[in-house]
């Protein structure tokens, strides 16, 4: 019994292992999702290029659809649930800490700095209106 416990444990710790080497790379990417949209949106004359996020999700070989996926989620949270969909609920906890985490640098940064910042982290997914 206490061997079998032991290889019960050690698979599940090897699962959850895997699980999360495959979820760093995703949630790096909703990061920077959410940072773009959040430029649009806090920053004067900026504009979001989706399909340069699309294009960046393949080079991070994410599956199809992790663009589309993540955009909802960043739409149904941050409205309530007007806009978007509800995603699988590790998506949506990426979103949540994401938004957390820009919230805070926003607060540390100040917004003009904040958006200065950004603009130039973030320069292949958005350009300037105009």
């Amino acid at each position: 019994m206490r061997h079998g416990l032991r290889y019960t444990l050690a698979i599940a710790a090897l699962l959850m292992g895997a699980a999360s080497a495959s979820a760093e790379p995703r949630q790096m990417y909703t990061m920077m999702v959410l940072e773009a949209f959040a430029t649009k949106i806090e920053c004067p004359g900026i504009d979001v290029v989706y399909q340069d996020l699309v294009q960046k999700a393949q080079e991070m070989h994410m599956p199809d659809g992790t663009t589309e996926k993540v955009r909802n989620a960043i739409a149904y949270m941050h409205t309530g649930g007007k806009m978007g969909q509800k995603q699988d609920d590790d998506v949506m906890a990426e979103v949540a800490i994401a938004t957390q985490a820009i919230d805070m640098d926003q607060r540390r940064l100040g917004m003009t700095n904040w958006c200065e910042e950004h603009k130039k982290t973030l320069a292949g997914f958005i350009r300037t209106k105009g």
